[in-house]
């Protein structure tokens, strides 16, 4: 009976490794020091760096204008725009359904201007109803919707920044 149990919790593990499953791991990027270029008000730059300085690797990342000429590569932020689009209406014309949507634009070059990831969209959307006589418990619920969309881009731009490879 002991050995029948101990196979039972031994088997998934064997089935997951024999498929190659592993866990992500700290990203690994082709640059030691990266220069975020975005406005000091960006909430996706913060998080960004947050999220960078916090991965555990070996990369630095720079925020400091004065410290541009160290970066081995610089992450220009052209664009970050929240956008609120109408998609539903009742019959007396009122808001029913809204679309959040939050568009950034961005690349990655070198200090001498070679382009590591060339100008580059991402966008994340999600749907959301709206009534307004709990306008301000719809406004906290868009609230945390654009925070869960830019941790979501952050996490695009990890895999792109690791992706990325200096020539």
């Amino acid at each position: 009976m002991r050995k029948r149990t101990l196979l039972l919790t031994l088997a998934p593990a064997a089935l997951l490794a024999a498929c190659g499953f592993r866990l992500r791991g700290v990203p690994e990027f082709g640059f030691d020091t990266l220069y975020i270029a975005a406005p000091t008000t960006s909430a996706l730059a913060r998080e960004l760096q947050r999220t960078l300085e916090g991965s555990g690797g070996k990369l630095q990342v720079l925020r400091d204008p004065a410290s541009l000429p160290q970066a081995q590569a610089i992450l220009d932020v052209l664009q970050e725009q929240p956008e609120r689009v109408v998609v539903g209406l009742n019959a007396s014309g009122q808001v029913r359904e809204l679309q959040l949507r939050l568009r950034i634009r961005f690349k990655l070059r070198t200090l001498e201007g070679t382009e590591l990831i060339p100008e580059t969209e991402l966008l994340q959307q999600r749907d959301i109803s709206y009534n307004e006589t709990i306008a301000l418990a719809k406004e906290a619920e868009e609230a945390l919707l654009y925070r869960d969309m830019r941790t979501d881009l952050v996490q695009q731009l990890m895999r792109r920044l690791a992706a990325a490879k200096r020539s």
